[in-house]
């Protein structure tokens, strides 16, 4: 059989001794869609930083290519895409630094050969290449979404992680996004989305998993299946949570405030 990218077997998570997360089971398998979606408050981004391995599972068991977190060692495999950066504007930077800084880690701190084709096809993917030499902080919020997505995507990664992708952008910007992660799962690769709203990924989804409470303080699975999400479930339209923000992390990812 083939080894699952990301298994969760009855996971809980607490973070400031609340438990957040309750018996969440989860199978992504190598190619698979899945939408993560949840009210505000259901716990979507604490789940991906579990996953990330930022913040530790109280109980349950959670691998990573079959590997336990604590064991896991292939990070290049994974790459994150958070809903924004701390450093947006903070130092003036190029488009092409911002990409480029994707590809550097505490292992490795020098450029490679064949980085700087890297950093261009990840630009020219997104539609972006032209504005590489123009300021970060320049950009419009959506092509700065954009450009982070192009930082994930020159780790040439087997599995994307997106936060929010789509949230606060334009429409263009929108059907770009949608696009590059349609041909990049067309080619095999695994995505998990955490979303609000599925909007212009709804025809790419293959599965939704659906967060929220039964009555308790807790969030737990409350659908695993196909779309569309069940009637009963749709009643309270996916809010958009806060926006967090994102700090350099010693594993290579960026840390997520509680969501």
């Amino acid at each position: 059989m083939t080894t699952p990218v990301i298994s969760c077997d009855h996971v809980c998570v607490d973070i400031e001794a609340a438990c957040v997360l309750r018996n969440v089971t989860l199978t992504v398998a190598p190619g698979d869609f899945v939408a993560i979606l949840g009210v505000n408050g259901s716990g979507k981004t604490t789940l991906m930083r579990a996953i990330l391995g930022l913040l530790p599972i109280a109980s349950g068991s959670l691998d990573l290519y079959g590997q336990p977190i604590p064991r896991f060692r292939e990070w290049n495999r994974l790459a994150y895409v958070p809903q924004r950066l701390q450093s947006a504007g903070a130092v003036p930077v190029s488009v092409y630094e911002v990409v480029g800084a994707s590809l550097i880690s505490p292992k490795r701190r020098l450029p490679r050969r064949g980085d700087r084709r890297r950093i261009h096809e990840a630009l020219e993917m997104v539609g972006l290449e032209d504005r590489r030499r123009d300021r970060f902080d320049a950009l419009s919020g959506g092509q700065q979404r954009r450009v982070m997505i192009a930082a994930a995507l020159a780790k040439g990664a087997d599995t994307y992680i997106l936060d929010e992708p789509t949230a606060g952008v334009d429409a263009e910007s929108q059907e770009r996004i949608a696009a590059t992660f349609e041909r990049l799962h067309e080619q095999g690769h695994t995505v998990l989305l955490v979303t609000h709203e599925l909007g212009t990924f709804s025809s790419l989804a293959t599965r939704i998993v659906v967060l929220g409470s039964r009555g308790e303080e807790s969030s737990t699975v409350l659908y695993d299946g196909p779309p569309p999400v069940p009637e009963h479930l749709t009643e309270s339209v996916w809010h958009h949570s806060e926006d967090v923000v994102m700090r350099a992390d010693d594993t290579g990812f960026m840390d997520a405030g509680k969501g």
